[in-house]
């Protein structure tokens, strides 16, 4: 069975958070003054209006590279995965840590983060091989 995943978040402007997500590939769904539908490559994600927010979590280090411990994200197929970086790329968005990780080992992956309007970490990861994605 394949199941979709709903997440909602907090967000600041509605127009803004549409707007960059519609920018990087994703879709609008419904919509209204107070929060906004997300289509994340089949996945919902529901903003809220909801002002200044805060996430102080401490990031961590994996594999010598800083990442966000708070975060989410979206696994893609390496085509999908090469034409988003690329599209983000154009549009001067700043990436962050792009980088391979698990080289050689179960879990290979290839991740970049961005951040969106409301200063949420968005990771976009691809698996050198899918069926590895929950393999230890």
């Amino acid at each position: 069975m394949k199941t979709t995943f709903h997440m909602s978040l907090p967000c600041m402007s509605i127009n803004e958070t549409s707007s960059f997500y519609t920018k990087i590939g994703a879709a609008k769904g419904r919509t209204t003054q107070s929060w906004v539908d997300i289509n994340l490559y089949g996945h919902q994600i529901t903003f809220i209006k909801a002002g200044k927010h805060s996430f102080n979590s401490p990031n961590y280090v994996f594999e010598g590279k800083i990442l966000p411990s708070f975060h989410f994200g979206i696994i893609l197929d390496s085509n999908t995965w090469n034409l988003v970086y690329e599209k983000l790329k154009e549009q001067k968005l700043d990436l962050v840590t792009e980088s391979t990780f698990l080289k050689g080992k179960v879990g290979e992956h290839h991740s970049f983060f961005v951040k969106d309007p409301n200063d949420y970490m968005l990771e976009f990861k691809c698996f050198e091989t899918a069926e590895e994605i929950f393999k230890s």
